[in-house]
């Protein structure tokens, strides 16, 4: 995941109450849902322990060094999410990152697609780092709130553009079957050409990969930030 100084969008907060429905005993700044105070110990413990923290400027080796400053001096502009883990594999970062600034920056693909496809992937592996950093730029790129939603959900959106149900098609069948059906496959083709395949693939790829690695490392939010995906249901 990829993060810029945008600040997350404050008209999500609908997603975020739906995520307290679906989360039984899930608890958000130290009270239940039930409203009854828990000690700030007992919130605390709920949330998982980042696993790979940053790392200090002066602990970090040549290698990192160079590799934090590739990010830092890049669009990205600051070394956060998926980076601070990916980090204890400096060379893997760096070749990492340039293919994830083609993606985010580069296709031809339009800012709104990508942000769908990126949010599609943030949901498919519940991140919700990844979900947080793209919602606001999503919705600033012309995706409609109530499609977010039901991605959000778990539900397939209703009134998509036909861009967006063409990407959408896509995406679902490769994230369900890890290959997709020859109509679907032609419409990518005749609106996007085979460039188009092959980077929205590869932004499927990508944002798969980055949500495996925060997952692992349970990267935490933003200080301040709560959760804007539900849990799925069990």
């Amino acid at each position: 995941m990829e993060k810029t100084g945008e600040q997350p969008n404050l008209d999500s907060k609908t997603l975020v109450d739906r995520r307290d429905l679906l989360t039984g005993a899930a608890t958000l700044a130290g009270t239940s849902l039930l409203g009854l105070a828990l000690p700030a110990a007992a919130a605390a413990a709920d949330v998982p322990q980042d696993r790979m923290p940053p790392i200090p400027a002066d602990k970090m080796t040549d290698a990192q060094t160079k590799a934090a400053a590739e990010i830092t001096s890049g669009p990205r502009k600051a070394l956060v999410g998926p980076f601070i883990p990916l980090l204890r594999s400096p060379e893997l970062m760096s070749r990492l990152q340039k293919v994830g600034e083609y993606l985010r920056y580069n296709t031809k693909l339009g800012p709104n697609i990508s942000e769908f496809i990126i949010l599609q992937m943030a949901r498919h592996m519940s991140q919700q780092f990844e979900w947080d950093s793209h919602i606001d730029l999503a919705l600033k790129a012309g995706v409609k709130q109530e499609t977010l939603t039901a991605i959000a959900e778990g539900r397939r959106p209703v009134g998509m553009t036909e861009d967006e149900e063409t990407v959408y098609e896509f995406c679902s069948e490769l994230r369900q079957h890890q290959c997709v059906s020859d109509a679907s496959y032609a419409r990518v083709v005749k609106r996007f050409g085979e460039q188009g395949v092959i980077d929205i693939s590869t932004l499927c790829g990508y944002y798969t990969t980055l949500g495996y690695i925060m997952n692992v490392a349970r990267t935490p939010l933003p200080a301040g930030r709560a959760p804007g995906l539900p849990l799925f249901p069990r």
